[in-house]
């Protein structure tokens, strides 16, 4: 409510010069309004034509380390940004408590491709040897051997292996920096657990941004 009992307004069209009474806001299920980059939209126009179940989308306010906002993308702009590159995308994502609010900023990744099969290491095994990037391996005959390896992203302390790797291979996760090659090892058998992600701060009232969350 922006007027009280006895207040005096003015009438006119939107957007003129009348009183604005109020504003009606709709906040469950509520719009995330982003610009995406052109490879990005190429990614989900590709999923979603190889039949692939719709885009899920993920959303980190500002004072959350997680993405624990979930929803799924309901409209795409019918054109890119020939000057930025970008094309505007929209999620809509469900809000019971109506905990956000039209006006808050937050970081988005979209997740597609559904679930892969990955070959990973501990990124403390993964060593740079000048422009390349390489793991220890022991040998039939207990010796080291450095082995260079294709890597992709880093998951929950875990390293993606692309290349270069085979399941059946033993690799060196404790004191890599020390191997040195042929050096003769005795092999202990470990295990490669995932770490638990950092917890996060308690949900507080966001600081408004950027505007991306939008009404309906």
């Amino acid at each position: 409510r922006r007027i009280d009992a006895g207040n005096l307004v003015q009438g006119g069209p939107a957007g003129g010069e009348a009183t604005l009474l109020t504003t009606i806001n709709a906040l469950d299920p509520i719009y995330f309004t982003f610009d995406a980059s052109e490879a990005l939209f190429l990614k989900a126009r590709r999923a979603q034509e190889s039949g692939e179940a719709p885009s899920e989308v993920q959303v980190r306010l500002q004072d959350e380390t997680d993405y624990r906002w979930r929803g799924r993308l309901d409209f795409t702009d019918n054109g890119l940004d020939t000057r930025s590159g970008t094309i505007r995308l929209r999620a809509v994502l469900q809000n019971g408590r109506q905990f956000l609010t039209p006006g808050m900023f937050g970081n988005l990744r979209l997740s597609s491709g559904g679930t892969t099969a990955a070959l990973l290491v501990p990124d403390s095994a993964v060593q740079t040897d000048q422009a390349r990037k390489v793991v220890t391996v022991v040998g039939r005959d207990g010796s080291l051997a450095p082995r260079a390896v294709v890597v992709g992203p880093l998951i929950d302390g875990l390293r993606v292996i692309r290349s270069g790797l085979d399941p059946r291979d033993r690799v060196v996760t404790s004191g890599a920096q020390l191997a040195m090659p042929g050096m003769k090892v005795q092999v202990r058998p470990g295990e490669i657990k995932a770490q638990a992600p950092a917890a996060g701060p308690p949900p507080a009232t966001p600081v408004a941004g950027t505007a991306t969350f939008a009404t309906r």
